[in-house]
């Protein structure tokens, strides 16, 4: 039976016998998982936002970080909750899409944690969408390139109604999630790895690590989609989607010039842009198209920043076991 919602609809309630077992094998990679930001200390990183550790420049990138990821977070979420699980009726993917519901919520829960540690005032911390151009120009390009998710009046009935849901997941698991994440991952991580802001960088260690899935799990599933329905994805289609992805390319790369105008414990704006870049190319790879940049991955240490294997000192934290997190293949 095909994955999206039609006259053959998939019975919700019959999970078994299960027939993609690509998101089966999502769903236990993200219990695997799991964790939960109050069990991440915050002490030292108190200390430091409230005495002079931190640079000016340090202390915007950490703000319209935590600004943009907690309200993007919420989006992320609603799309999920109010559109996407209704057109996606195979049992066993909308069993991740309840997981990953659960992740969004997590990483919700992960900035309430930093803005009540870190004491900031909610109206300022959430409001940077409405005060910062960088990030009101990306949130506006993904809710316009979701528009379908949020129209209650949309089916599925042509190739022209799959390719507008395409669009959209395109739109949300691909620049979304695989582009617009990553030079803020990029920066807080980079942050974590000279010693500032150790246990907000460890959460975005964990977020990135549960957004790689989710990407995964958006890219199989737009695959699938291509596969059951070919000829959907022609090759204005395939145009189409290169020039979104190379426009949230320029959006992303601006708010990293804005948002590390100058350099910052040796990363500078142009190295994230390059990253940026990189991120990209693969993934037009992922979508089956070439490589639009060419361009070397600045930050090789990133891959290394989300190893979920650390040593906890038992009497300074909690210990979280990990079933089997490191077996995830970066």
């Amino acid at each position: 039976m095909p994955i999206l919602n039609d006259d053959q609809q998939h019975d919700p309630n019959k999970i078994l016998p299960i027939e993609y077992d690509w998101a089966r094998e999502y769903y236990e990679a993200g219990v695997n998982n799991n964790w939960v930001p109050a069990e991440i200390p915050m002490q030292d990183d108190v200390s430091q936002w409230n005495g002079d550790a931190l640079s000016p420049a340090e202390r915007q990138l950490i703000e319209w970080n935590l600004g943009f990821f907690s309200t993007a977070e919420s989006l992320t979420a609603n799309n999920l909750v109010l559109a996407l699980y209704e057109y996606v009726t195979a049992p066993e993917c909308r069993q991740y899409l309840l997981r990953q519901v659960y992740e969004e919520a997590i990483h919700t829960d992960t900035f309430i944690y930093c803005c009540d540690t870190l004491g900031f005032e909610p109206e300022y911390l959430y409001g940077m969408y409405d005060r910062v151009p960088a990030i009101e120009q990306k949130d506006d390009f993904v809710v316009d390139l979701t528009r379908v998710l949020d129209d209650e009046e949309f089916t599925i009935e042509t190739d022209a109604d799959i390719r507008e849901l395409l669009r959209d997941l395109v739109g949300f698991y691909v620049i979304m999630e695989g582009i617009f994440f990553y030079a803020g991952f990029a920066m807080m991580l980079g942050l974590k790895r000279q010693g500032k802001m150790v246990g907000v960088g460890e959460q975005f260690e964990y977020i990135m690590r549960d957004e790689s899935l989710h990407l995964g799990f958006g890219v199989d599933l737009i695959d699938q989609i291509r596969t059951e329905n070919p000829g959907v994805w022609t090759d204005e289609f395939d145009e189409e989607v290169r020039d979104l992805v190379l426009e949230a390319v320029d959006l992303e790369s601006q708010y990293a010039h804005e948002a590390c105008p100058g350099e910052i414990l040796g990363m500078g704006s142009d190295q994230f842009v390059d990253y940026v870049e990189y991120i990209a190319d693969r993934r037009l790879g992922q979508l089956d198209q070439a490589e639009a940049f060419g361009t070397d991955n600045p930050f090789p240490w990133m891959s290394e920043q989300v190893d979920l294997n650390k040593e906890k000192n038992f009497f300074e934290t909690q210990v979280t076991e990990y079933q089997s997190g490191a077996s995830l293949d970066w």
